[in-house]
């Protein structure tokens, strides 16, 4: 047993020292290796992915449910706001509608001017009798003054004046109730117009925006519902950077921070942008943030959907010393050309360089950590 512990011991010294003599560098090696601490322009950036989308850019719906009836505009035409995209059909509404124009139509203060003029008439003549009545009347009292006539012929005339005058401002009444009444049904009848006409509009689709319609999702006789897409629209001029920035990363992002972009679709150029938008959410599948940019150099010409890589530039500085990330040991550490190991105050960190604060200077010759 004390052999075996013994044998077990000498093989792990033996590993021991294979390993570290594994990890000395050579004197060769190193020498051809070392540098020395630059001056130099570092830039740190956030690495992002997404696509372009134009400005304004939607995805249609309809209110209505049913089968397409038609449509009347085709993939890259322009609209204006308010440009019909596709109708649905709906004979109910249709109906409906027309139903609310025939009751319109019939109340309608113009078509009912017939009523109030005969009840005009009916007022002048009532006013005309009450005048002619207490003339009478007058005339009358004035002989019963005077001691000529009989009381019974004086209370007539008082009677017939008092029955004329309450015709009269019945007339006046009945003429008022009737205005009143025409004119609640008449905008009765154009609002219950206006919410069946509103209501058929749930079953046209327009644009909401001046652009360009960049794709249509259904044919028509398709059935629809609201929940169902129907077109692409947005500017057919502008377009912006719909960038995913990882969550350990998004704290750094701030707006007007430049962009960097480079796209398939242009392999051999680099365009310029401005961090526009932040989208104060994340989302929990892709454990990301969205944001938006716009150009600042455009290209010549943009589609939806184009894919690209940018990164965005979140700090920048100049004349700073610096040296390549992989001479860095531990992220703190550097080691000398005559192999010894300095501690080092960092700053900024790319993937190529690293920025160094404190600890060595331009003179000081560095090789890399053997690997």
């Amino acid at each position: 047993m004390k052999k075996q512990l013994l044998t077990d011991f000498f093989s792990l010294l033996t590993l021991i020292s294979f390993v570290s003599l594994a990890f000395l560098p050579s004197c060769g090696e190193s020498e051809s290796q070392v540098i020395h601490p630059e001056v130099r322009t570092i830039t740190e950036s956030v690495y992002a992915s997404g696509l372009i989308k134009a400005k304004n850019q939607y995805e249609a719906f309809a209110l209505g449910s049913g089968p397409i009836e038609e449509i009347f505009v085709s993939e890259g035409d322009t609209v204006e706001v308010g440009t019909p995209i596709m109708k649905i059909f709906s004979e109910r509404e249709k109906l409906n509608r027309e139903s609310a124009e025939l009751a319109r139509a019939y109340a309608d203060l113009n078509a009912n001017q017939s009523k109030l003029l005969d009840l005009e008439l009916t007022i002048e003549l009532a006013k005309s009798k009450m005048k002619n009545d207490s003339l009478l009347f007058i005339r009358q009292k004035s002989l019963w003054d005077q001691g000529i006539g009989k009381a019974i012929e004086l209370e007539q005339r008082e009677l017939a004046y008092i029955n004329s005058k309450s015709a009269y401002e019945s007339a006046l009444l009945r003429y008022s109730d009737l205005k009143r009444e025409i004119e609640f049904n008449s905008k009765s009848a154009s609002k219950n117009l206006a919410i069946s006409e509103a209501l058929e509009d749930e079953y046209l689709l327009k644009s909401d925006i001046e652009g360009k319609v960049y794709s249509i999702l259904k044919e028509k006789g398709e059935m629809v519902s609201p929940q169902t897409p129907l077109a692409v629209i947005g500017s057919s001029t502008e377009f912006i950077l719909e960038l995913q920035v990882d969550e350990y990363d998004i704290a750094k992002v701030k707006l007007g921070q430049k962009v960097i972009v480079r796209m398939d679709s242009y392999p051999d150029e680099i365009f310029e942008a401005e961090v526009s938008k932040i989208y104060p959410i994340m989302d929990s599948k892709s454990k990301s943030f969205t944001v938006e940019a716009e150009f600042i150099t455009v290209p010549k010409s943009l589609y939806p959907n184009l894919t690209l890589e940018a990164n965005v530039v979140t700090q920048t500085k100049e004349n700073t010393l610096v040296i390549p990330r992989n001479y860095l040991f531990e992220e703190e550490k550097v080691i000398t050309e005559s192999e010894d190991t300095l501690q080092v105050k960092t700053g900024i960190k790319t993937y190529q360089y690293a920025e160094i604060l404190e600890g060595i200077d331009t003179s000081t010759g560095l090789i890399p950590p053997v690997k």
